[in-house]
Order: C-alpha cells, then structure tokens, then sequence
C-alpha cells in the first residue's frame, strides 16, 4: 500500500516522525507497521497512530486532538481556515526542544522541509536573514551552533506558493 503524501511535511518519512513498529493503528484498528511517534495533543493518549490516519484526519477527529498546535501557526489569525486546520489535523509534527511551531508566508503555512545546520542554510543565507535578525539571538552564535540535533536546531521551511525558505530556531 502506498503511503499518504504530506503537503505541508514532504519530507515526513525520511524524518525521525515515524518509526517502523508492527501494531495495531487506535483510530482505523488496521494492522500497521509504521507508528507516529511525535507530538499529539489531546486528552486521551492512543497508543499507535498510523500515517493514513493522519492524512484522512481520522486520528486529530476520533482522538479530539491536534499533530500541530492551531494557535502556534505563525500569523495564524491571517490564514485560511482550511489550512491551518490541514497543518493542524493532518499533518505530522516535528521533534523540537520546546513547542513547534509552524512557520508562513504568502499568507499560508509552509512546508517543513527539515531540520537545519549552517552547512544547509548556506544556500539560502540571503532568504533567511529577515529570520535570523528577528530570533533575538546573536546572529554570529546562532550560525556557530546551529546543528540538526544539538542544543540549538534549525527548523528549515519553504514556502508552496514562491518557494522562500524561512527559519525558525529552537534551544533547550
């Protein structure tokens, strides 16, 4: 069977978002081998969350809940319903060291492209310096320690409609 595609996370399954595990998915009951295993806000915990679930938003509908925090969509107040509801409800999370955030331009939510280190941002420093100036973060300190996995981590997006790329910055 062939796995859901992500509009606002192409990259899903080539990130640590799913994890190979034989089980049982609790908002479909069909058996699964590939788990969620990021972040999911609702009351109740299921155990196993599949990609299919995700993408149908069967899972964020059964379960009440959110893979993205709706309030934590940058500019959330300027966007489309519709899409924030789709970043939201079906779209996988990422790992971050504090709550993620999902990032916008052209007045939609981006795509999470990946997880950055200077190494990969080099190619687009010219797109990105509006968001490094406004992290309220040395600029010299942020391009020394950034990493994809250390204490500070780059979150790379890119915008579906013109294709800038955006940064956001996490720490511990």
């Amino acid at each position: 069977m062939e796995l859901p595609k992500f509009k606002y996370s192409p990259n899903a399954y080539t990130l640590p978002i799913f994890e190979e595990e034989e089980g049982v998915c609790s908002a479909c009951n069909e058996n699964r081998n590939l788990r969620y295993n990021c972040s999911f806000y609702s009351i109740e915990e299921p155990e196993y969350i599949c990609p299919w679930c995700i993408e149908n938003g069967k899972a964020a509908e059964i379960f009440e809940g959110e893979f993205n925090d709706y309030e934590g969509i940058e500019n959330s107040k300027n966007i489309n319903k519709e899409l924030l509801l789709a970043v939201s409800e079906r779209t996988p999370s990422y790992p971050s060291w504090q709550q993620e955030v999902w990032l916008t331009h052209c007045n939609q939510p981006c795509a999470f492209i990946g997880f950055a280190d200077y190494k990969t941002l080099e190619p687009f420093m010219a797109e990105l310096q509006d968001d490094i100036n406004n992290l309220g973060i040395d600029h010299e300190f942020i391009l020394r320690n950034l990493s994809t996995d250390g204490r500070v981590v780059g979150y790379l997006f890119q915008c579906l409609n013109c294709k800038q790329h955006r940064l956001h910055v996490d720490s511990d």
